[in-house]
């Protein structure tokens, strides 16, 4: 078979057959049931994706290929495999990162090629054409921020960069647009730019790129890390949609833009979750609450504690008790321990279920992964909005780990910084246990009412070990 005939017809067969494969692998992972099988629907895709891309491209260096992929597989492989369920967060930061530095570099590699190398005469824009000339710059900025701000996103998760708190410049408003103003008039210079003369305007625009990745990541909170996360991820696929203009292939242009709207539309349902405008996720500086902590005291007066067989005794009469995962659950790897407890309890006659907050944990669907590799049913996996009414007729609420999204003072004190944040409403059940190493705070940086309420008591200690105790207990009862 002729290799044009392969190009004008296996090609885009095979790229139209990969591109389904990835809307129905994106519609598949919107359920956790079906997740696994989206995941593995996309990855075939992907490899459909680049069999296609190798036949367009002719003759290439198989060697280099097959190379890089086996590189590749393996450093990937050994992340998934040793990377720990509560590091997901920062692995996923870290995937965001590698493909916005990929997509910077394929637009500059066209760049080099055809300008430089080639010692192409007169502007950028006509060795290019306008268009390409655009996506190129376009693809070096937003490639850019996306990696330095995934790096920034991937230390803050991790604690590393003042403990993950907002770090505030002076100024910082005017700095970014500053910048971000720079950027443009930066890659417009290199655009109208003779030959090889725009290779220092193209620098340029790449150093200021990756310090604005860093300064839009740095003044947000711990707290709001989550939509970072999927406003990176968006980023990425923005990115990636860009270095497809720039290499003319339709499939990376429909699969990035597919990504970018995918994680533009996560984002806007995390922002609507901790009650934050999509405006202010973009400027930044957001996580911070500009006055007080909450309008009060952030000591504790009145909390009560208890051990493993005080609640024993309380679970051994309950109809209906409500696990609402946290952070703690993941850092204590306590989700095969929380489904042993589980299933006494429904041995004994109680139904039990699991409200799940959308941003629990560090990332979207944190605590759904983390359940779903304990097997834990999914019809039991209730989203805030199903679950909330179900709080006023439940027995025993069990909290392992999570603090601001059980924290009723978002509804009740206006100038609190999580005022108006949708929260699952635990205070509402007859008895609630709080499985907590210490009273500190969440990543908001206040207080737990809830802590202080009468229905209340704490059960402080590592979550794996209280949920063995409690298993223990109720074994004997």
């Amino acid at each position: 078979m002729s290799q044009e005939l392969i190009r004008s017809i296996v090609v885009p067969i095979i790229y139209l057959l990969s591109t389904i494969l990835f809307i129905f692998g994106i519609k598949q992972l919107a359920r956790v049931k079906t997740a696994r099988r989206g995941n593995a629907i996309a990855a075939v895709g992907m490899l459909l994706a680049i069999i296609g891309a190798l036949l367009e491209l002719g003759i290439v260096d198989y060697r280099w290929i097959v190379g890089g992929m086996l590189i590749g597989t393996v450093i990937g492989a050994l992340f998934a495999i040793r990377v720990q369920m509560t590091s997901m967060p920062e692995m996923v930061a870290l995937f965001n990162g590698f493909g916005g530095i990929a997509s910077a570099l394929v637009a500059t590699s066209v760049y080099w090629d055809l300008v430089v190398q080639r010692g192409a005469a007169g502007t950028v824009y006509e060795a290019l054409g306008t268009d390409e000339a655009i996506t190129v710059m376009l693809s070096i900025l937003i490639g850019g921020i996306t990696f330095t701000g995934s790096l920034v996103a991937l230390l803050k998760l991790q604690g590393k960069l003042r403990k993950g708190q907002p770090i505030l410049l002076p100024a910082r408003h005017y700095i970014t647009f500053g910048l971000l103003f720079a950027s443009f008039a930066l890659g417009g210079i290199a655009v109208a730019a003779a030959g090889g003369d725009s290779v220092v305007w193209v620098l340029a625009l790449s150093s200021v790129s990756l310090i604005l990745g860093v300064l839009l990541t740095i003044p947000i909170g711990g707290a709001d890390m989550p939509v970072v996360v999927s406003l990176l991820n968006s980023y990425s696929g923005l990115a990636a949609s860009m270095a497809g203009f720039v290499i003319g292939n339709p499939l990376l242009i429909i699969a990035g833009a597919m990504v970018g709207a995918a994680g533009l539309i996560l984002t806007q349902i995390m922002c609507v979750a901790m009650n934050r405008s999509l405006l202010n996720v973009l400027v930044g500086g957001f996580g911070v609450a500009d006055g007080g902590g909450g309008g009060g005291s952030d000591e504790y007066t009145s909390v009560t504690s208890c051990g493993p067989e005080e609640a024993a005794m309380l679970l051994e009469n309950a109809e209906s008790v409500i696990i609402i995962p946290g952070y703690g659950l993941a850092v204590a790897q306590a989700q095969h321990a929380v489904r042993e407890l589980a299933d006494l309890l429904k041995d004994r006659g109680t139904r039990v279920t699991y409200g799940i907050h959308p941003v629990a944990g560090r990332m979207p669907g944190h605590m759904n992964v983390l359940l779903a590799e304990a097997d834990v049913p999914y019809e039991e996996l209730l989203e805030m909005d199903v679950i909330n009414p179900e709080f006023k007729n439940t027995d025993v609420v069990i909290i392992l780990g999570a603090n601001d999204v059980v924290n009723p003072v978002a509804s009740k004190d206006p100038s609190s910084p999580i005022a108006g944040m949708p929260i699952l409403n635990a205070h509402e059940a007859r008895s609630v246990f709080v499985v907590k190493r210490s009273l500190s705070p969440g990543y908001a940086g206040i207080k737990n009412e809830l802590f202080e309420y009468d229905n209340t008591m704490m059960i402080f200690g590592d979550a794996k070990k209280v949920l063995q105790g409690l298993i223990g207990e109720v074994k004997d009862l």
